[in-house]
């Protein structure tokens, strides 16, 4: 075999190998959940801030921006519950009319004040779209995915039965330093008998 033979059968092989790598970290990136960024030949997804899953079907998180849409699309949603009151985003818009996606809007004002009223009623309203499973899979959210949701995702779980204790860890570990003690004033206080149980999800 010639040198020029030989030099064009390992520059394909070395091709071959790059495009084996390149589709191994497109999957692998697919698998992890982890919206489309292309960077160079890879693809990345990125979860929006705070992003979790709180049950089979529902899920919680800050506001969703234009790169975290791709991420979104393999969450396959029905729904979006938005906790805020300021109007949604043209950009989320048409990402919600291409992916028929219903959006639910409660604008509960945010507040950094220590002491004031959460609307017990918007937050049944909430709970009420959650609990209706053919709305799911829907996404919970508001601006940084920790107040406002983990209010209506601690009421969630006590609906599920989760003791005081659980809820207030799982509400810290999102909230962090900027946990308020009204906001598990009143999930300590929720009354869970109003709202009608539709959804069978995990106790703890």
């Amino acid at each position: 075999m010639g040198e020029d033979t030989k030099t064009r059968v390992k520059e394909s092989q070395e091709e071959g190998r790059q495009e084996m790598w390149r589709s191994i970290e497109i999957v692998g990136s697919v698998e992890k959940w982890a919206s489309t960024v292309v960077v160079g030949d890879e693809l990345n997804f990125i979860p929006p801030l705070n992003f979790a899953m709180v049950d089979n079907g529902v899920f919680r998180s800050g506001f969703p921006h234009s790169a975290n849409f791709s991420f979104l699309q393999t969450l396959n949603l029905r729904s979006i519950i938005y906790l805020c009151p300021e109007p949604y985003p043209e950009a989320n818009t048409e990402f919600l009319k291409s992916n028929e996606i219903r959006l639910f809007q409660f604008g509960i004002e945010g507040y950094k004040e220590p002491f004031v009223n959460i609307p017990e009623d918007t937050i049944r309203e909430a709970l009420n779209v959650v609990l209706d499973v053919r709305n799911h899979p829907v996404l919970i959210h508001c601006n940084r995915g920790k107040h406002r949701t983990g209010c209506v995702v601690g009421c969630l779980r006590k609906l599920q039965r989760w003791c005081l204790s659980s809820v207030f860890d799982e509400y810290q570990r999102f909230a962090a330093a900027k946990a308020r003690v009204s906001d598990q004033r009143f999930m300590e206080l929720f009354d869970v008998s109003s709202v009608p149980i539709s959804f069978s999800c995990s106790n703890k």
